[in-house]
């Protein structure tokens, strides 16, 4: 032990603990520059700001800089499609040259869904299973019918459509609507020597639907073919029906008698 705290006294030994200090300092600064010099400490840029922009101003934007990008798209309707909707990292975030940036746009093609089951249901609540699906309301039309604010019928493009239908995302549906009128009663229009034109403007005016029409005689002219029938017809007994009533009409190119 005397022969060691001897040797710690030593010339030899501090030039030793010199040497070995000054070598562990020189690799660490080694390592510490190199470490620098390799990540490029300190040199980089801010991601420019490309949401909202065009895919392609985006792209160019990136690229001037030394950026990369990845692109990802989702369907967002009421946005062009090709817009640029978000970006990874964020605007104004510092990163290194040649960071790849990452891109979300709108696509230009809606994806498909099923439609919902909304028969029968109230206005506002088919609304809100419409709108849960990524579809819109387009044109809402009331029909004579004991229900109020109920969904009667629905279509698109047309056509009715039914629960399960596919159709793509963000279509319009319109909807026929019960306007709760239906026990209501309303007087019978007298249609004889009316055209089929007319007594249809007629008939709406009263709440009451055209039914089935049928011709007598030889119909050289439809158009002005005038109604010579109609049942119900309104008599000393009967004056009034239900809202909603088809009238059925027969047509014939001779004036109806008295």
């Amino acid at each position: 032990m005397a022969n060691f705290i001897s040797y710690l006294q030593t010339k030899s030994f501090r030039n030793n603990l010199l040497a070995a200090i000054t070598t562990v300092v020189v690799l660490l600064l080694v390592a510490f520059f190199s470490l620098r010099y390799y990540t490029k400490h300190g040199q980089g840029l801010n991601v420019p700001a490309v949401k909202g922009l065009s895919f392609n101003q985006a792209v160019t934007k990136l690229e001037d800089l030394g950026l990369r990008y990845e692109v990802d798209s989702v369907y967002i309707m009421d946005l062009p499609p090709g817009t640029v909707i978000d970006q990874d990292p964020e605007a104004n975030t510092f990163v290194k040259d040649n960071r790849t940036i990452y891109l979300t746009i709108n696509t230009a093609q809606a994806p498909n869904v099923k439609f919902p089951d909304v028969q029968f249901k109230s206005f506002i609540e088919a609304q809100s299973v419409i709108n849960s699906f990524g579809l819109k309301v387009g044109d809402t039309v009331y029909k004579a019918d004991v229900s109020r604010d109920v969904v009667l019928e629905v279509s698109f493009g047309g056509q009715a459509i039914k629960p399960g239908d596919i159709i793509p995302k963000g279509s319009k549906i319109d909807m026929l609507l019960g306007d709760g009128r239906g026990n209501e009663d309303v007087d019978i229009p007298s249609l004889l020597g009316f055209t089929r034109d007319e007594a249809a403007f007629s008939l709406r005016g009263s709440n009451l639907k055209l039914g089935t029409i049928t011709y007598e005689g030889n119909i050289t002219d439809t158009a002005n073919a005038v109604i010579i029938g109609q049942d119900p017809v309104l008599s000393d007994t009967l004056s009034k029906v239900k809202i909603g009533t088809p009238v059925n009409i027969t047509l014939s190119n001779n004036k109806p008698t008295n």
